[in-house]
């Protein structure tokens, strides 16, 4: 899991926001950038992912580590959560103590199993097919005050002005294909859990860190490692 190197000024972070250079970078870059970003920036941030939905469907296009992955994906397969609200509704949802909250009793069970105690969903307005948000975990309860709050609103406003120009500068069909493709990726990564929970008998969490610590091992993407699982399950080799 990576964690942040230094803390940013706000002001800083925006500019950067502001700097990218989209004939450098593609979609998946700058959605990278904006979630780095956001955990050097947001105090109190210690994961940051970005969740999109697009057609209903709901993906998480970058993340800063395993933990925002997997609250997002208990998310996306309940049907309900934090992060799915503020997308849906374009607004900001805050759970100061995700173990006390009664909107989603059995979302703040999973999400303080998994080490979170407080988290942070900001809607980003994307375009007319697309909703998006801005989502931030923290190991704290109580991490988000209104200054955090605030901040986090201010840096997804940014943000969603880097994704448009990213949206402008390609066309709306590229972003949708990009996106089609991530998901594309989840499934192969979904397939390869449910392989892994088959034979090890154990949950999709444990799953998915054992398909990323074969990555890491392997110095390979974890979308590659699942490939080669499905591909032997299915009898066509891989390596």
């Amino acid at each position: 899991m990576s964690m942040p190197s230094k803390t940013l000024d706000p002001h800083t972070a925006f500019a950067a926001l502001a700097r990218i250079n989209l004939a450098e970078t593609d979609l998946d870059g700058v959605l990278t950038h904006v979630a780095e970003l956001a955990q050097r920036t947001v105090p109190g941030a210690d994961d940051v992912s970005v969740t999109m939905v697009h057609r209903s469907t709901a993906e998480t296009a970058v993340s800063t580590g395993d933990r925002a992955l997997v609250l997002d994906e208990w998310q996306y397969r309940e049907g309900l959560g934090p992060c799915l609200k503020a997308a849906a509704e374009k607004l900001t949802v805050s759970v100061p103590d995700l173990a006390s909250d009664d909107r989603w009793p059995d979302w703040g069970a999973h999400a303080v199993s998994s080490g979170a105690r407080s988290s942070l969903s900001v809607g980003l307005p994307i375009e007319d097919e697309i909703d998006g948000a801005l989502n931030i975990y923290s190991t704290r309860r109580y991490a988000f005050g209104e200054d955090a709050i605030l901040l986090a609103q201010t840096f997804a406003g940014y943000a969603t002005v880097a994704l448009s120009n990213a949206k402008r500068y390609g066309s709306t069909s590229d972003l949708v294909r990009d996106l089609q493709a991530s998901m594309t990726s989840r499934a192969v990564i979904e397939q390869a859990k449910g392989i892994i929970m088959g034979r090890q008998r154990c949950s999709a969490e444990q799953a998915f860190t054992i398909l990323t610590r074969i990555a890491q091992d392997r110095n390979r993407d974890v979308r590659d490692i699942a490939t080669a699982v499905v591909a032997r399950a299915e009898g066509r080799g891989g390596s």
